[in-house]
């Protein structure tokens, strides 16, 4: 025999192999199926017992869900109701001078000595504004600008150049961070 006819027998005999382990296979399946087929309690059996592990599953998940909502509602909650604490305790400095201020008042006290102190209190104050990011807005002399001053009365210009800005600021407008807290209010000369 030649090499050709071996090498061909050699792969008639490997294709009868993969034929004959193919149709093995395709019995076993078909084998399979007739059993499945014949057994549907069984297939039932398995199908709900999947169903039920399912079911609870997503009942836990629920249940981790809810949980979390009402956790999070319920920080929420505390968040709002004691948010400002910590600014009222940094206050709470500031109104204990002043009630040692008014007792000094109404002791009669030396007048100097109580501007001084009441001095100190406002720039205590204005401090802690300063360290909340509370700025004043710088009005008088100033353009008017809508975005942060409110016209309260128009002023004849003492000179031309003051047409148009801030002549007078009769209350002081504040800014937090980048946000108008309150409009200043200005006189403007006209």
């Amino acid at each position: 025999m030649s090499k050709k006819n071996k090498k061909n027998q050699n792969t008639e005999a490997k294709a009868a192999q993969d034929e004959a382990l193919n149709e093995e296979l395709q019995q076993q399946e078909q084998e399979q199926v007739k059993e499945d087929a014949l057994d549907p309690e069984k297939k039932i059996a398995e199908l709900e017992a999947a169903l039920e592990h399912e079911k609870k599953e997503y009942l836990f998940l629920m249940a981790d869900f809810e949980n979390f909502r009402k956790r999070t509602l319920k920080e929420k909650a505390d968040l709002l109701k004691n948010g400002a604490e910590s600014a009222m305790r940094d206050l709470l400095p500031v109104v204990d001078d002043l009630e040692r201020a008014l007792d000094a008042i109404s002791k009669g006290g030396d007048l100097d000595s109580l501007r001084e102190g009441v001095d100190l209190i406002y720039n205590k104050f204005v401090k802690y504004l300063e360290s909340q990011h509370v700025t004043a807005i710088d009005s008088t002399g100033k353009d008017f600008d809508t975005d942060v001053h409110e016209a309260v009365t128009m002023f004849p210009a003492p000179d031309p150049s003051m047409k148009g800005k801030v002549i007078d600021t009769t209350i002081k407008g504040y800014m937090i961070n980048d946000k108008v807290l309150r409009h200043a209010k200005v006189v403007v000369g006209s």
